[in-house]
Protein backbone atom coordinates (compact mmCIF):
# COMPACT_ATOMS: atom_id res chain seq x y z
CA UNK A 1 0.00 0.00 0.00
CA UNK A 2 2.81 2.42 1.18
CA UNK A 3 4.63 1.86 -2.27
CA UNK A 4 1.43 2.66 -4.02
CA UNK A 5 0.86 5.87 -2.52
CA UNK A 6 4.63 6.53 -3.25
CA UNK A 7 4.09 5.75 -7.10
CA UNK A 8 0.90 8.09 -7.03
CA UNK A 9 2.84 10.35 -5.80
CA UNK A 10 6.23 10.80 -8.13
CA UNK A 11 3.47 10.09 -11.29
CA UNK A 12 1.65 13.37 -10.04
CA UNK A 13 5.04 15.15 -8.97
CA UNK A 14 5.97 14.31 -12.57
CA UNK A 15 3.11 15.11 -14.17
CA UNK A 16 3.24 18.42 -12.38
CA UNK A 17 6.14 19.47 -13.09
CA UNK A 18 6.51 18.73 -16.99
CA UNK A 19 2.96 20.64 -16.85
CA UNK A 20 4.26 23.65 -15.03
CA UNK A 21 6.68 23.98 -17.04
CA UNK A 22 5.20 23.51 -20.79
CA UNK A 23 3.52 26.00 -19.28
CA UNK A 24 6.21 28.30 -18.21
CA UNK A 25 7.44 28.43 -21.48
CA UNK A 26 5.05 28.94 -23.66
CA UNK A 27 5.76 32.68 -23.19
CA UNK A 28 9.25 32.65 -21.46
CA UNK A 29 11.29 35.18 -20.63
CA UNK A 30 13.85 36.62 -22.63
CA UNK A 31 15.36 39.11 -20.91
CA UNK A 32 14.95 40.85 -17.16
CA UNK A 33 15.84 44.56 -16.75
CA UNK A 34 16.27 46.36 -13.43
CA UNK A 35 14.52 43.32 -12.14
CA UNK A 36 11.47 43.26 -14.21
CA UNK A 37 10.98 40.34 -16.89
CA UNK A 38 10.33 40.91 -20.29
CA UNK A 39 8.42 38.34 -22.18
CA UNK A 40 9.46 36.87 -25.16
CA UNK A 41 6.06 37.73 -26.53
CA UNK A 42 6.82 41.22 -25.65
CA UNK A 43 9.86 41.40 -27.43
CA UNK A 44 8.74 39.87 -30.52
CA UNK A 45 6.27 42.28 -30.82
CA UNK A 46 8.33 44.94 -30.71
CA UNK A 47 10.83 43.75 -32.74
CA UNK A 48 8.26 42.55 -35.68
CA UNK A 49 6.38 46.20 -35.24
CA UNK A 50 10.03 47.88 -36.40
CA UNK A 51 11.48 45.34 -38.45
CA UNK A 52 8.14 45.03 -40.94
CA UNK A 53 8.06 44.88 -44.81
CA UNK A 54 9.38 48.52 -45.56
CA UNK A 55 11.59 48.82 -43.33
CA UNK A 56 14.92 50.40 -44.79
CA UNK A 57 17.26 49.72 -41.81
CA UNK A 58 16.01 45.78 -40.46
CA UNK A 59 17.59 44.67 -37.54
CA UNK A 60 18.40 40.98 -36.84
CA UNK A 61 17.04 39.93 -33.76
CA UNK A 62 20.38 39.68 -32.33
CA UNK A 63 21.11 43.44 -33.49
CA UNK A 64 17.79 44.60 -32.02
CA UNK A 65 18.63 43.44 -28.52
CA UNK A 66 20.61 46.16 -27.45
CA UNK A 67 18.02 49.05 -28.98
CA UNK A 68 15.26 46.92 -26.61
CA UNK A 69 17.52 46.70 -23.92
CA UNK A 70 18.23 50.96 -24.19
CA UNK A 71 14.27 51.65 -24.55
CA UNK A 72 13.90 49.92 -21.29
CA UNK A 73 16.74 51.44 -19.41
CA UNK A 74 15.19 54.70 -20.56
CA UNK A 75 11.96 53.74 -19.15
CA UNK A 76 13.22 52.62 -15.87
CA UNK A 77 15.03 55.78 -15.48
CA UNK A 78 11.65 57.71 -16.09
CA UNK A 79 9.97 55.23 -13.52
CA UNK A 80 12.96 55.93 -11.09
CA UNK A 81 12.18 59.83 -11.67
CA UNK A 82 8.66 59.59 -10.77
CA UNK A 83 7.67 60.62 -14.24
CA UNK A 84 4.39 58.52 -14.27
CA UNK A 85 3.41 60.41 -11.32
CA UNK A 86 3.46 64.15 -13.57
CA UNK A 87 -0.13 65.13 -13.81
CA UNK A 88 0.56 65.93 -17.43
CA UNK A 89 1.47 62.47 -17.92
CA UNK A 90 -1.16 60.34 -16.31
CA UNK A 91 -4.02 62.98 -18.20
CA UNK A 92 -2.49 61.97 -21.54
CA UNK A 93 -1.68 58.28 -20.94
CA UNK A 94 -5.44 58.22 -19.65
CA UNK A 95 -6.81 59.64 -22.29
CA UNK A 96 -4.93 57.49 -24.57
CA UNK A 97 -6.05 54.34 -22.76
CA UNK A 98 -10.09 55.59 -22.90
CA UNK A 99 -10.00 55.76 -26.74
CA UNK A 100 -8.94 52.32 -27.24
CA UNK A 101 -10.89 50.88 -23.89
CA UNK A 102 -14.60 52.84 -24.43
CA UNK A 103 -15.33 51.03 -27.35
CA UNK A 104 -14.98 47.72 -26.09
CA UNK A 105 -17.12 48.11 -23.37
CA UNK A 106 -20.37 48.62 -25.77
CA UNK A 107 -21.91 45.50 -27.00
CA UNK A 108 -24.51 44.78 -29.52
CA UNK A 109 -26.85 44.70 -26.64
CA UNK A 110 -25.85 48.51 -25.52
CA UNK A 111 -26.08 49.64 -29.00
CA UNK A 112 -29.58 48.12 -29.45
CA UNK A 113 -31.13 49.67 -26.11
CA UNK A 114 -29.78 53.17 -27.30
CA UNK A 115 -31.35 52.21 -30.39
CA UNK A 116 -34.65 51.30 -28.68
CA UNK A 117 -34.05 54.49 -26.50
CA UNK A 118 -33.92 57.32 -29.75
CA UNK A 119 -36.59 55.88 -30.91
CA UNK A 120 -39.06 55.96 -27.53
CA UNK A 121 -37.53 59.53 -27.56
CA UNK A 122 -38.51 60.47 -31.46
CA UNK A 123 -42.18 59.00 -30.64
CA UNK A 124 -42.59 60.81 -27.46
CA UNK A 125 -41.79 63.77 -29.14
CA UNK A 126 -44.04 63.39 -31.82
CA UNK A 127 -47.07 62.81 -29.83
CA UNK A 128 -50.88 62.21 -30.38
CA UNK A 129 -50.52 64.61 -33.42
CA UNK A 130 -48.15 62.02 -35.44
CA UNK A 131 -46.45 63.57 -38.34
CA UNK A 132 -48.17 65.14 -41.35
CA UNK A 133 -47.18 65.74 -45.12
CA UNK A 134 -48.20 69.08 -46.78
CA UNK A 135 -47.89 70.40 -49.58
CA UNK A 136 -47.62 74.24 -50.30
CA UNK A 137 -47.15 77.44 -52.15
CA UNK A 138 -45.26 80.07 -50.85
CA UNK A 139 -44.55 83.52 -52.08
CA UNK A 140 -42.07 85.15 -50.37
CA UNK A 141 -42.03 88.61 -48.43
CA UNK A 142 -39.20 90.25 -46.76
CA UNK A 143 -40.71 91.21 -43.41
CA UNK A 144 -39.11 94.78 -44.48
CA UNK A 145 -41.14 95.03 -47.31
CA UNK A 146 -42.67 98.28 -48.12
CA UNK A 147 -46.59 98.86 -47.99
CA UNK A 148 -46.57 98.27 -51.65
CA UNK A 149 -44.44 95.64 -52.22
CA UNK A 150 -46.72 93.40 -49.24
CA UNK A 151 -49.99 94.91 -51.26
CA UNK A 152 -48.59 93.12 -54.38
CA UNK A 153 -47.73 90.16 -53.03
CA UNK A 154 -51.08 89.49 -51.04
CA UNK A 155 -52.95 90.13 -54.63
CA UNK A 156 -50.75 87.69 -56.26
CA UNK A 157 -51.45 85.10 -53.39
CA UNK A 158 -55.19 85.76 -53.38
CA UNK A 159 -55.22 85.39 -57.15
CA UNK A 160 -52.91 81.75 -57.15
CA UNK A 161 -56.07 81.03 -54.22
CA UNK A 162 -58.73 81.88 -56.54
CA UNK A 163 -57.19 79.82 -59.65
CA UNK A 164 -56.87 76.64 -57.09
CA UNK A 165 -60.38 77.28 -55.63
CA UNK A 166 -61.73 77.24 -59.46
CA UNK A 167 -59.97 73.56 -60.15
CA UNK A 168 -56.30 74.67 -61.25
CA UNK A 169 -53.98 71.70 -60.09
CA UNK A 170 -51.71 72.24 -57.22
CA UNK A 171 -49.04 70.33 -58.14
CA UNK A 172 -48.56 71.79 -61.75
CA UNK A 173 -49.31 75.61 -59.92
CA UNK A 174 -46.72 74.93 -56.99
CA UNK A 175 -44.08 74.13 -59.88
CA UNK A 176 -44.30 77.41 -62.07
CA UNK A 177 -45.30 80.14 -59.26
CA UNK A 178 -43.67 78.72 -55.57
CA UNK A 179 -41.34 80.40 -54.72
CA UNK A 180 -39.40 77.73 -52.45
CA UNK A 181 -37.14 76.09 -54.73
CA UNK A 182 -36.90 72.57 -52.72
CA UNK A 183 -40.43 71.63 -52.67
CA UNK A 184 -41.79 73.33 -55.80
CA UNK A 185 -39.99 70.67 -57.91
CA UNK A 186 -42.39 68.30 -55.94
CA UNK A 187 -45.10 69.85 -56.57
CA UNK A 188 -44.51 71.68 -53.36
CA UNK A 189 -44.66 68.56 -51.20
CA UNK A 190 -43.25 68.42 -48.04
CA UNK A 191 -41.39 65.35 -45.69
CA UNK A 192 -43.50 64.14 -43.21
CA UNK A 193 -42.98 66.49 -40.19
CA UNK A 194 -43.75 66.66 -36.64
CA UNK A 195 -44.56 69.47 -34.60
CA UNK A 196 -42.09 71.95 -34.03
CA UNK A 197 -40.31 71.58 -37.41
CA UNK A 198 -42.02 74.35 -38.69
CA UNK A 199 -42.73 77.92 -38.23
CA UNK A 200 -46.11 78.33 -35.73
CA UNK A 201 -47.94 80.44 -37.75
CA UNK A 202 -47.81 77.49 -40.56
CA UNK A 203 -47.84 74.66 -38.15
CA UNK A 204 -51.16 75.53 -36.11
CA UNK A 205 -52.65 75.40 -39.87
CA UNK A 206 -51.51 72.53 -41.18
CA UNK A 207 -52.24 70.43 -38.38
CA UNK A 208 -55.65 71.73 -38.13
CA UNK A 209 -56.52 70.53 -41.90
CA UNK A 210 -57.97 67.03 -42.79
CA UNK A 211 -56.76 64.91 -45.47
CA UNK A 212 -57.21 66.75 -48.60
CA UNK A 213 -58.41 70.26 -47.15
CA UNK A 214 -56.79 72.95 -48.43
CA UNK A 215 -56.45 75.94 -46.37
CA UNK A 216 -56.93 79.49 -46.94
CA UNK A 217 -53.59 82.42 -47.34
CA UNK A 218 -51.39 81.86 -44.81
CA UNK A 219 -48.75 84.41 -43.29
CA UNK A 220 -45.80 83.31 -41.78
CA UNK A 221 -42.67 85.16 -41.24
CA UNK A 222 -41.19 83.54 -44.71
CA UNK A 223 -44.18 85.32 -46.73
CA UNK A 224 -47.83 83.92 -47.77
CA UNK A 225 -48.47 79.93 -48.01
CA UNK A 226 -51.34 78.34 -49.78
CA UNK A 227 -51.11 75.21 -47.97
CA UNK A 228 -52.56 71.51 -49.12
CA UNK A 229 -53.15 68.42 -47.01
CA UNK A 230 -51.77 65.23 -48.22
CA UNK A 231 -51.88 62.68 -45.18
CA UNK A 232 -50.93 61.80 -41.71
CA UNK A 233 -49.62 59.22 -40.02
CA UNK A 234 -48.48 57.50 -36.96
CA UNK A 235 -44.62 56.61 -36.37
CA UNK A 236 -43.91 53.09 -37.79
CA UNK A 237 -42.79 51.02 -35.41
CA UNK A 238 -39.51 50.24 -34.02
CA UNK A 239 -37.87 47.47 -36.32
CA UNK A 240 -39.35 49.69 -39.67
CA UNK A 241 -36.56 52.60 -38.63
CA UNK A 242 -34.05 50.10 -36.67
CA UNK A 243 -31.56 50.50 -39.74
CA UNK A 244 -31.47 53.79 -39.77
CA UNK A 245 -31.43 54.46 -35.86
CA UNK A 246 -28.41 51.65 -35.82
CA UNK A 247 -27.10 53.59 -39.18
CA UNK A 248 -27.30 56.98 -37.56
CA UNK A 249 -25.64 55.69 -33.99
CA UNK A 250 -22.46 54.89 -35.86
CA UNK A 251 -22.29 58.27 -38.10
CA UNK A 252 -22.73 60.22 -35.48
CA UNK A 253 -20.28 58.57 -33.00
CA UNK A 254 -22.64 57.51 -30.77
CA UNK A 255 -20.60 54.52 -29.53
CA UNK A 256 -18.37 56.45 -26.93
CA UNK A 257 -21.65 58.10 -25.97
CA UNK A 258 -23.06 54.99 -24.96
CA UNK A 259 -19.58 53.48 -23.56
CA UNK A 260 -19.29 56.65 -21.48
CA UNK A 261 -23.00 56.18 -20.22
CA UNK A 262 -22.33 52.39 -19.60
CA UNK A 263 -19.05 53.37 -17.11
CA UNK A 264 -20.61 56.31 -15.42
CA UNK A 265 -23.32 53.34 -14.56
CA UNK A 266 -20.71 51.22 -13.31
CA UNK A 267 -18.96 53.57 -11.26
CA UNK A 268 -22.22 55.22 -9.53
CA UNK A 269 -23.07 51.27 -8.79
CA UNK A 270 -19.73 51.18 -7.53
CA UNK A 271 -19.17 53.95 -5.62
CA UNK A 272 -16.02 55.31 -7.32
CA UNK A 273 -15.06 57.23 -11.08
CA UNK A 274 -15.30 57.18 -14.53
CA UNK A 275 -11.78 57.26 -14.33
CA UNK A 276 -11.32 53.94 -11.97
CA UNK A 277 -13.66 51.80 -14.16
CA UNK A 278 -11.99 53.03 -17.30
CA UNK A 279 -8.65 51.60 -15.66
CA UNK A 280 -10.21 47.78 -14.33
CA UNK A 281 -11.66 48.10 -17.81
CA UNK A 282 -8.18 48.04 -19.47
CA UNK A 283 -6.49 45.69 -17.36
CA UNK A 284 -9.33 43.18 -18.20
CA UNK A 285 -9.79 43.67 -22.04
CA UNK A 286 -5.75 43.46 -21.99
CA UNK A 287 -5.78 40.30 -19.82
CA UNK A 288 -8.19 38.90 -23.14
CA UNK A 289 -6.54 40.70 -26.05
CA UNK A 290 -2.63 41.00 -26.24
CA UNK A 291 -2.92 43.37 -29.13
CA UNK A 292 -4.51 45.38 -26.74
CA UNK A 293 -2.12 45.19 -24.38
CA UNK A 294 0.87 45.62 -26.31
CA UNK A 295 -0.58 48.94 -27.47
CA UNK A 296 -1.53 50.41 -24.21
CA UNK A 297 1.97 49.36 -22.80
CA UNK A 298 3.91 50.51 -25.77
CA UNK A 299 1.55 54.28 -25.26
CA UNK A 300 2.63 53.86 -21.47
CA UNK A 301 6.25 53.60 -22.27
CA UNK A 302 6.76 55.42 -25.57
CA UNK A 303 5.12 58.36 -23.47
CA UNK A 304 7.57 57.81 -20.19
CA UNK A 305 10.27 57.39 -22.88
CA UNK A 306 9.54 61.16 -24.50
CA UNK A 307 9.39 62.91 -21.24
CA UNK A 308 12.68 61.38 -20.04
CA UNK A 309 14.80 61.61 -23.28
CA UNK A 310 13.66 65.46 -23.12
CA UNK A 311 15.24 66.34 -19.89
CA UNK A 312 18.17 64.25 -20.89
CA UNK A 313 18.66 64.75 -25.05
CA UNK A 314 16.25 67.11 -26.81
CA UNK A 315 15.48 69.73 -24.62
CA UNK A 316 18.77 69.83 -22.62
CA UNK A 317 20.91 70.08 -26.02
CA UNK A 318 18.50 72.60 -27.57
CA UNK A 319 19.11 74.58 -23.97
CA UNK A 320 23.06 74.27 -23.48
CA UNK A 321 24.30 77.14 -25.19
CA UNK A 322 27.58 76.36 -23.80
CA UNK A 323 27.49 72.92 -24.57
CA UNK A 324 26.61 73.99 -28.00
CA UNK A 325 29.83 75.84 -28.08
CA UNK A 326 32.03 73.92 -26.59
CA UNK A 327 31.08 70.31 -28.98
CA UNK A 328 31.42 72.70 -31.72
CA UNK A 329 35.03 74.30 -30.68
CA UNK A 330 36.04 70.39 -30.64
CA UNK A 331 34.45 69.23 -33.41
CA UNK A 332 34.93 72.13 -35.76
CA UNK A 333 36.47 70.48 -38.40
CA UNK A 334 33.37 68.20 -39.03
CA UNK A 335 31.39 71.28 -40.22
CA UNK A 336 34.33 72.54 -42.28
CA UNK A 337 32.90 73.57 -46.29
CA UNK A 338 34.03 72.53 -49.38
CA UNK A 339 33.21 76.45 -50.90
CA UNK A 340 33.01 79.16 -49.29
CA UNK A 341 29.91 80.93 -47.80
CA UNK A 342 28.29 84.36 -47.42
CA UNK A 343 27.09 85.39 -44.01
CA UNK A 344 24.64 88.46 -44.11
CA UNK A 345 21.98 89.80 -45.87
CA UNK A 346 20.72 90.74 -49.06
CA UNK A 347 18.32 93.68 -49.05
CA UNK A 348 16.39 96.11 -51.44
CA UNK A 349 15.88 99.67 -50.55
CA UNK A 350 13.52 102.59 -51.89
CA UNK A 351 15.73 105.49 -50.46
CA UNK A 352 19.84 105.30 -51.93
CA UNK A 353 20.26 106.89 -47.97
CA UNK A 354 19.29 103.68 -46.38
CA UNK A 355 22.18 101.75 -48.24
CA UNK A 356 24.40 102.82 -45.67
CA UNK A 357 21.99 102.82 -43.14
CA UNK A 358 21.10 99.67 -43.30
CA UNK A 359 25.11 99.04 -42.86
CA UNK A 360 25.39 101.38 -39.57
CA UNK A 361 22.57 99.87 -37.97
CA UNK A 362 24.00 96.25 -37.52
CA UNK A 363 27.54 96.90 -37.64
CA UNK A 364 28.44 96.24 -34.58
CA UNK A 365 25.74 94.08 -33.61
CA UNK A 366 25.62 89.91 -33.32
CA UNK A 367 24.74 88.68 -36.40
CA UNK A 368 21.46 86.51 -34.64
CA UNK A 369 20.29 90.17 -33.52
CA UNK A 370 19.93 91.39 -37.25
CA UNK A 371 16.26 90.81 -38.17
CA UNK A 372 15.16 92.53 -34.65
CA UNK A 373 17.45 95.72 -35.21
CA UNK A 374 16.37 96.10 -38.88
CA UNK A 375 12.75 95.52 -38.29
CA UNK A 376 12.45 97.93 -35.33
CA UNK A 377 14.54 100.64 -37.44
CA UNK A 378 13.32 100.42 -41.01
CA UNK A 379 10.18 98.88 -40.56
CA UNK A 380 8.54 99.63 -37.24
CA UNK A 381 5.34 99.84 -38.82
CA UNK A 382 2.62 99.41 -41.85
CA UNK A 383 5.70 101.81 -43.93
CA UNK A 384 7.71 98.77 -45.31
CA UNK A 385 11.18 101.02 -45.90
CA UNK A 386 13.40 97.72 -46.95
CA UNK A 387 13.12 94.45 -47.85
CA UNK A 388 15.93 91.84 -46.52
CA UNK A 389 16.70 88.15 -46.78
CA UNK A 390 19.41 87.13 -43.53
CA UNK A 391 21.23 83.35 -43.84
CA UNK A 392 24.49 82.02 -45.04
CA UNK A 393 24.48 81.60 -48.39
CA UNK A 394 26.23 79.49 -50.90
CA UNK A 395 26.75 79.76 -54.75
CA UNK A 396 23.29 79.76 -56.34
CA UNK A 397 21.37 80.55 -52.86
CA UNK A 398 20.89 84.20 -53.74
CA UNK A 399 21.09 85.45 -57.17
CA UNK A 400 22.12 89.08 -55.60
CA UNK A 401 24.64 87.68 -53.81
CA UNK A 402 25.61 85.32 -56.12
CA UNK A 403 26.48 88.73 -58.52
CA UNK A 404 27.67 91.14 -55.72
CA UNK A 405 29.89 88.15 -54.07
CA UNK A 406 30.92 85.51 -55.35
CA UNK A 407 31.26 87.42 -59.16
CA UNK A 408 28.28 84.68 -61.02
CA UNK A 409 27.27 86.03 -63.88
CA UNK A 410 23.31 85.70 -63.45
CA UNK A 411 20.41 87.57 -64.11
CA UNK A 412 18.95 89.97 -61.10
CA UNK A 413 15.42 91.68 -60.71
CA UNK A 414 14.89 94.05 -58.65
CA UNK A 415 11.82 93.84 -56.28
CA UNK A 416 8.95 96.03 -57.29
CA UNK A 417 9.19 99.23 -55.54
CA UNK A 418 12.45 98.43 -54.22
CA UNK A 419 14.90 99.82 -57.06
CA UNK A 420 17.93 100.13 -54.82
CA UNK A 421 19.95 96.77 -54.09
CA UNK A 422 22.69 96.40 -52.11
CA UNK A 423 24.37 92.83 -49.59
CA UNK A 424 26.23 93.23 -46.06
CA UNK A 425 28.06 90.24 -44.32
CA UNK A 426 31.69 88.83 -45.05
CA UNK A 427 32.69 85.61 -46.53
CA UNK A 428 33.76 82.47 -44.70
CA UNK A 429 36.21 80.13 -46.49
CA UNK A 430 36.59 77.42 -44.53
CA UNK A 431 33.89 77.05 -42.63
CA UNK A 432 31.35 78.54 -39.54
CA UNK A 433 32.82 81.07 -37.25
CA UNK A 434 30.65 79.73 -34.62
CA UNK A 435 28.48 77.21 -33.32
CA UNK A 436 24.95 79.40 -34.41
CA UNK A 437 26.33 79.08 -38.05
CA UNK A 438 25.18 75.82 -38.15
CA UNK A 439 23.42 75.72 -35.27
CA UNK A 440 20.74 72.76 -36.37
CA UNK A 441 23.50 70.45 -37.46
CA UNK A 442 25.60 71.04 -33.99
CA UNK A 443 22.66 70.41 -31.92
CA UNK A 444 21.06 67.38 -33.77
CA UNK A 445 25.08 66.14 -33.43
CA UNK A 446 24.94 67.43 -30.05
CA UNK A 447 22.23 65.33 -28.50
CA UNK A 448 23.75 62.07 -30.34
CA UNK A 449 26.72 62.57 -28.07
CA UNK A 450 24.54 63.08 -24.96
CA UNK A 451 22.43 60.32 -25.79
CA UNK A 452 25.46 57.67 -25.93
CA UNK A 453 26.79 58.84 -22.82
CA UNK A 454 23.61 58.80 -21.07
CA UNK A 455 22.74 55.07 -22.20
CA UNK A 456 26.54 54.07 -21.47
CA UNK A 457 25.73 55.74 -17.82
CA UNK A 458 22.57 53.33 -17.60
CA UNK A 459 23.87 50.50 -18.35
CA UNK A 460 26.14 51.10 -15.59
CA UNK A 461 23.00 52.20 -12.69
CA UNK A 462 20.82 49.56 -13.39
CA UNK A 463 21.38 46.01 -14.33
CA UNK A 464 20.15 43.61 -16.85
CA UNK A 465 20.58 40.39 -18.46
CA UNK A 466 19.19 38.49 -21.48
CA UNK A 467 18.20 34.61 -21.89
CA UNK A 468 19.93 33.82 -24.91
CA UNK A 469 18.37 30.26 -25.39
CA UNK A 470 15.21 31.86 -25.38
CA UNK A 471 16.44 34.71 -27.78
CA UNK A 472 17.03 31.70 -30.20
CA UNK A 473 13.56 30.62 -30.24
CA UNK A 474 12.19 34.11 -31.21
CA UNK A 475 9.94 34.76 -34.09
CA UNK A 476 10.80 30.57 -33.87
CA UNK A 477 8.86 28.35 -31.95
CA UNK A 478 5.36 26.61 -31.95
Amino acid sequence: MMYKERKRAALFFIFYFIFSHAVAQTDPVVMTVNGQKVLRSEFEYSYNKNNSEGVIDKKTVEEYVDLFINYKLKVAEALYRHLDTLTSFKQEFAQYRDQQVLPLMVNDEDVEAEARHIYQQTKDRIGSDGLIQVAHILLRLDQKATPEQQTAAKVRIDSIYTALKGGADFAELAKKVSQDPGSAAQGGLLPFVQRGQLVKEFEDVAFALKDGEMSGVVQSPYGYHIILMKGRKELEPYEYHRESILKFIEQRGLRDYIATQKADSLAAAAGSSRADILEEKAGEFSEKDDELKNLIREYYEGLLLYEVSNLEVWERAAKDEAGLANYFGQNKKKYAWNEPRYKGIAYHVKDKADVKAVKNSIKKVPFDKWPEVLRSTFNPDSVIRIRVEKGIFKRGDNALIDREVFKKDTTFTSLEGYPIDAVYGKVLKKGPEDYTDVRGLVVADYQEQLEREWVAALRRKFSFSVNTDVLKTVNNHQ
